[in-house]
């Protein structure tokens, strides 16, 4: 072990059912997914609305997509992105583009056609994998006629369901389906799972970057987080490290969507390396989400609190049976005690919240999942994470004793750096070691667990999703009867949030708040629609003239 620096009240009391002092070898997410289905071949990975897809399967698919990607010239060093949803060939694909060798490029479903084409120029992703539904394909081909990409390759939904409901989709939902257009640079997934053998690939798990995952940052600015294969197979093993019932039998509500870093962490990679399955759903409906957890046994559970919300208000929840759940873990947002005490009681299953970033490849720290919580914290930091409390007015300080500090992590999951930007001023080199500042103000209790306290950042947390307060703005701004503009976070009882826009208007232009909110809400993601535009006189601003949302949210809140 290094060299310990600072307090870690957390040794003396460590809640996990592991030591706390451990160390993860290099391994590769090849490696590992090799490992799972040379031990797991036959088991089932994914049950997706009643069709089964086994490791042998969606390896198989990996492999031959991995020498379809190559036949194209794809491998090491290039970036292979995913825009899709919940569906089995995310799977495929994901593994897929990892064994040819290049990166893989998460791409949110909700992203507009400009945020799409802004990340796929700024990661130079070359080919775009996507789904023939009418949400995602026009969008996907908006970008690929108006940027850099090469490639198309469409997945047809009716091809990952079961038959029948394939069938009945082909036959009376064709609504619900989008053309798969006719191109040389348009490619249907089918086409290319070749049946030759990939080429092997040379991976170094600390150097080569399995994925690239975009995140707002402190900016706001989307940069992608540059995460290598030991980043990914670490945290995977990290959070194996902290479950109790880890080896047992694994069946995980996959609804969370995979594309975002919670579910790549911990229902993508971390299920794959405990040979468990993944009870895939497209979307989040509450009812379907009971009748699957009823259906198959589910034992563990992730979402987002607002998720944990829809299951309590649906009248199915009490005649649901899920004596099978043992866990169901919270993140992407605060969870608020009211909440869990009555998801705890109702569910008869253990709700416990954990706290993560996408620089670090997932997860930092959660509750135990057995033994000992303490309210409004987010438990003891996993296996090997170290963290440190920096004075949040100098970094080369740490915060004195009892006092708030921005929180800051060291471990095997924290990035290799921000692809593209090296000059990104999110690390800090202390006593040899390098941390990473979060930008959250936390406090650490005698006990060693952490409770973070504020957001040095303005983002905003709508249901799991980070909404910058700027990129909104910059769209309300275009307005012609909009002179000024600050978007801030309002207290929102489903989704955590939800942003709320302060306008000046302009007086010489007609305007009226509700066309203008309905005008904003049709330019950005769902996530960042807001649920008022609420004309003001004047902003607040600071000395030297700029906005100051922080004295606007403390006027909103009352103080």
């Amino acid at each position: 072990m290094e060299e310990r620096v600072g307090p870690r009240a957390w040794q003396e009391c460590y809640a996990h059912p592991c030591v706390w002092e451990q160390s993860f070898a290099p391994l590769a997410m090849t490696e590992m997914f090799a490992a799972s289905v040379a031990e797991h071949g036959r088991r089932v990975l994914v049950d997706f609305l009643g069709r089964q897809f086994t490791y042998d399967d969606i390896a198989v698919e990996a492999r031959r997509f991995a020498s379809g990607l190559q036949s194209l010239g794809l491998g090491k060093g290039d970036r292979v992105g995913l825009y899709l949803p919940n569906v089995p060939a995310h799977l495929s694909a994901y593994f897929g583009v990892l064994i040819s060798g290049a990166t893989v490029v998460n791409f949110s479903p909700l992203y507009t056609a400009a945020e799409l084409e802004a990340q796929v120029a700024d990661s130079g992703t070359r080919l775009l994998v996507t789904l023939d539904v009418p949400g995602l394909l026009p969008t996907a081909m908006q970008v690929l006629r108006a940027s850099a990409l090469e490639w198309l390759v469409v997945v047809p939904l009716c091809a990952q369901m079961p038959f029948w409901q394939g069938l009945g989709m082909r036959l009376f939902k064709r609504g619900g389906i989008a053309a798969i257009p006719r191109a040389a640079d348009v490619l249907e997934w089918r086409n290319l799972l070749l049946g030759a053998e990939p080429q092997p690939v040379a991976i170094d798990p600390l150097v080569d970057v399995a994925m690239l995952q975009y995140t707002g940052g402190t900016t706001g600015t989307p940069k992608g987080a540059m995460l290598s294969h030991q980043n990914l197979t670490a945290n995977a093993r990290q959070i194996e490290a902290i479950d109790p019932h880890a080896h047992q039998r694994d069946v995980i509500l996959g609804v969370l969507p995979l594309f975002h870093v919670f579910a790549n962490a911990c229902v993508v990679n971390r299920t794959v390396y405990d040979g468990g399955t993944i009870a895939m759903l497209p979307r989040f409906q509450a009812v379907q989400a009971l009748a699957t957890v009823e259906r198959l046994k589910v034992t563990a559970m992730l979402g987002v609190p607002t998720m944990y919300q829809a299951l309590l208000d649906d009248p199915q929840m009490g005649r649901t049976d899920l004596s099978s759940l043992f866990t169901c873990i919270s993140g992407g947002a605060p969870l608020a005690a009211s909440l869990k005490a009555r998801f705890d009681k109702t569910s008869g299953a253990k709700l416990v919240e954990g706290y993560g970033l996408t620089e670090t490849a997932g997860v930092v720290a959660a509750n135990p999942f057995d033994g000992r919580e303490v309210a409004g914290s987010i438990g003891h930091p996993l296996p090997g994470t170290d963290l440190r409390l920096f004075d949040t007015d100098d970094c080369t300080r740490d915060a004195a004793a009892g006092e708030l500090g921005e929180l800051a992590i060291a471990g095997p999951q924290v990035m290799l750096g921000y692809w593209n930007r090296p000059d990104a001023d999110v690390f800090v080199e202390r006593e040899g070691r390098r941390w990473l500042r979060t930008g959250d103000v936390a406090m650490i209790d005698e006990d060693g667990y952490v409770h973070i306290v504020d957001r040095i950042k303005d983002m905003i947390a709508v249901a799991g999703f980070k909404v910058f307060p700027s990129q909104v703005e910059a769209v309300l701004l275009a307005h012609p009867a909009v002179r000024e503009a600050a978007v801030i976070g309002v207290p929102d009882a489903y989704l955590g949030e939800r942003p709320r826009a302060f306008v000046v208007l302009d007086p010489r232009q007609k305007g009226e708040a509700q066309d203008i909110a309905e005008w904003l809400n049709a330019r950005v993601g769902r996530h960042e629609q807001v649920n008022r535009v609420e004309p003001r006189a004047k902003l607040p601003k600071t000395k030297v003239g700029k906005l100051d949302r922080k004295a606007l949210r403390f006027e909103v809140a009352g103080g």
